[in-house]
């Protein structure tokens, strides 16, 4: 009877494919094989696998590493890699990650395996960093090819790779070179070899000839594709986080849990207040705890009018919103020792609108220990039995509450639950305050602050600190000191140069921390020339990192010389070069930027705890996690929830955070979603292909970037 059954399935199945009747989706379903929303790389310990895991990891896209050089490594087989579930054929990993295109050795009973398992159930397999040879569908670099250096080379994304997985770029893609004396990237560049299925998506020239050869191409065989990536990159470098959204797009056909945007937020702090000003004679900040020279009289630097206009038109013109962190007190300081005038706050408040604001307490108090300011550097004041004396929790929450008064009255549209501490004060401080003061969680909870910043260069993890989780913000390496760029420089020097160069000798005196300037800025030119494209590359880097975090600046940086700008044009302009309309800068106020790593590390720690279960069996996915956790996906466009688009719109694709129900979230895919829907074009190879010969192995070397320098603890 089985048999009769079948064979009718069987007839029925025929007829419908020779009249041409669409098979409905539950039929086609029934049929497919599961397929867990989940990566295997095998890693060689190298920089290129270890960038694609930093980049899932960094999305929330969940992963299985395994590490070639350990011996007590699990073995590769047709069991690890798929088994049966419910009755229905399950395939464990939706891609495969290799560090070069065969890391086995010769008849590796583990590579043919992964060969088996990607014919079987289409998956595809990313060649993280290979050799340029014909198994791998190109040429050898010697014959016509190019091995070496690509530092500073302009790549592109080629027609094929803007229709396909590099779309959200607008097609250049830069490669790093920030220092002559370092090898950055290295690369084997070549053609196709004749007749095989290979598609070119980035390339660059070869050098000496007019060819471009190709840098990541998908090269589809026997069944099986691959996208075959020829040069090295860690995670850091800008070619790379370009690229990394276009490979996991490739390889998970665009359907993968996890999320990535390309965030950028700038706080401006002590708004209507002033900062004191950096002395180049005495080398220090007179009105600063440690400033104690007698001569050292302070020179406050503070915003005009003409800035806050600056400000606004700026704004406009880049699309773009800065959030200020206000102190109340600067301005009513002002009007009180000027008649009542403060045509700074007037111009501010007539344009509160174009703002976000955040309250940055009243007078910018220090909300610690009670400082010791009789030694340098200061140290926290103690009571008679050795304990430290802390502000009390009156003066904390009154500081915070003052401001938000005052703030409301000025009609300010404030979020009450956000705040900035004047220097993050409050919070631990090392070396002289190791733990936070234990009044200010009791004075948060009195204002119900439930979103407090934190600066990331000391803690760049969230935390809670009684009812308010942290926000860790990047210190911008432009000082609070500095309305003037010559002011910068010297300041820069004192930090950045040795003693004998008329230093401080801070970067002698932690060498693992900070690069010493191999000699001092120019002053006319030093602040162009060094630091803005220094502070606009670490700022760019955190953009195209998947990285909300937001970066923090002060008031006196968009006075006099307005020194923000430049590299906060840097940034913007850059990223405009870079990538399509369809990837636009997301640019959050700070709650939103608190919840988005509050969910993240939610989602982070359920997946790393084994409490997620996904998969897709044809063209339906499903995703069941544990209740109350936000589950973040990615799917192609057209993707729908109980009949609904999914998610939000983004670098051409859909993708967003769902809450988690008492059922799993179901996602129905469109039909175009199907793997081997994926463009292919055949390249032929420039004449015919090289006689076989033995393929050398991967370059190894690492690539080495110039160290992003540690920066020296910044008032907020």
């Amino acid at each position: 009877m089985k048999r009769t059954i079948r064979t009718a399935l069987l007839t029925a199945g025929a007829l419908i494919a020779a009249l041409g009747v669409p098979t409905t989706a539950a039929s086609a379903d029934a049929a497919a094989p599961r397929i867990d929303l989940r990566v295997l790389i095998v890693s060689d310990g190298g920089p290129s696998t270890e960038a694609i895991a930093a980049e899932l990891d960094a999305a929330g896209t969940p992963y299985t590493e395994i590490d070639l050089t350990r011996s007590d490594r699990p073995v590769i087989d047709a069991r690890y890699l798929a088994d049966t579930v419910d009755g229905r054929d399950r395939a464990k990993f939706q891609a495969v990650v290799l560090p070069n295109d065969n890391p086995f050795p010769a008849d590796s009973a583990e590579m043919a395996a992964l060969v088996a398992y990607e014919k079987t159930y289409g998956i595809p397999q990313v060649d993280a960093y290979t050799y340029a040879r014909p198994e791998a569908g190109l040429q050898y670099p010697v014959h016509g090819g190019y091995s070496g250096s690509v530092d500073g080379v302009r790549a592109e994304v080629t027609d094929a790779g803007r229709a396909g997985p590099f779309g959200y770029l607008d097609g250049p893609v830069p490669f790093e070179d920030n220092s002559p004396t370092v090898g950055e990237s290295y690369a084997y560049l070549s053609t196709p070899v004749a007749g095989a299925d290979f598609t070119p998506y980035v390339q660059a020239p070869i050098p000496g000839t007019a060819k471009r050869g190709s840098l990541i191409g998908e090269y589809r065989h026997d069944g099986r594709r691959e996208l075959v990536v020829t040069f090295v990159y860690n995670r850091h470098q800008q070619q790379f986080r370009l690229l990394a959204r276009g490979i996991v797009r490739w390889m998970t056909g665009g359907v993968h849990l996890g999320t990535s945007r390309n965030y950028f937020a700038v706080h401006v702090d002590d708004v209507f207040a002033a900062d004191d000003r950096w002395n180049a004679t005495l080398d220090c900040t007179p009105g600063d705890v440690d400033c104690t020279d007698p001569n050292a009289t302070p020179d406050p630097i503070r915003m005009s009018p003409a800035d806050v206009d600056h400000a606004v038109a700026w704004q406009r013109e880049r699309g773009f919103t800065l959030d200020l962190a206000y102190n109340g007190a600067g301005s009513a300081d002002h009007r009180e020792d000027n008649g009542g005038a403060d045509p700074l706050a007037d111009r501010f408040l007539a344009q509160r609108n174009e703002f976000r604001w955040i309250n940055h307490t009243y007078t910018h108090a220090f909300l610690g220990c009670e400082q010791d300011t009789a030694v340098v550097p200061w140290r926290c004041a103690t009571n008679a039995d050795g304990s430290t004396r802390w502000v009390s929790r009156f003066e904390v929450a009154d500081e915070i509450a003052h401001n938000r008064v005052w703030g409301r009255l000025a009609g300010l549209p404030l979020d009450d639950d956000e705040l900035v501490t004047g220097e993050h004060s409050g919070l631990r401080v090392l070396p002289q305050q190791p733990a936070d003061n234990p009044n200010l969680a009791l004075a948060l909870a009195d204002n119900g602050v439930t979103w407090l910043a934190s600066d990331n260069s000391r803690e760049p993890q969230q935390r809670q600190v009684g009812p308010a989780t942290t926000v860790p913000r990047y210190p911008m390496n432009i000082f609070y000191n500095a309305g003037r760029a010559a002011e910068q420089v010297d300041e820069y020097n004192w930090i950045y140069t040795s003693r004998a160069q008329g230093g401080s000798g801070i970067c002698e005196d932690n060498p693992a921390t900070t690069t010493c300037l191999p000699a001092p800025l120019d002053a006319a030119t030093g602040y162009t020339g060094h630091i803005v494209p220094l502070e606009r590359r670490i700022a760019l880097g955190h953009v195209l990192a998947n990285d909300p975090k937001p970066h923090f600046i002060h008031q006196s940086n968009l006075a006099e010389d307005r020194i923000a700008y430049p590299v906060l044009d840097g940034v913007l302009d850059t990223y405009e070069t870079l990538f399509a309309e369809n990837t636009p800068v997301v640019n959050l106020r700070m709650k939103e930027i608190g919840k988005e790593l509050q969910r993240r590390a939610a989602w982070r720690t359920a997946v790393q705890s084994g409490q997620v279960t996904a998969y897709r069996v044809g063209g339906t996915v499903t995703v069941d996690g544990p209740a109350g956790v936000a589950v973040p996906a990615t799917m192609p466009q057209g993707t729908t929830r109980t009949g609904s688009a999914f998610g939000e719109a983004y670098a051409g694709e859909r993708s967003g955070w769902t809450g988690a129900g008492s059922t799993p979230l179901t996602l129905t895919l469109p039909a175009s979603a199907s793997p081997s829907s994926s463009p292919s074009t055949a390249t032929g190879a420039d004449g015919s292909a090289p006689a076989p010969a033995p393929a050398p192995a991967p370059e190894t070397r690492v690539p080495r970037g110039v160290a992003e320098p540690v920066l020296p603890g910044t008032a907020g």
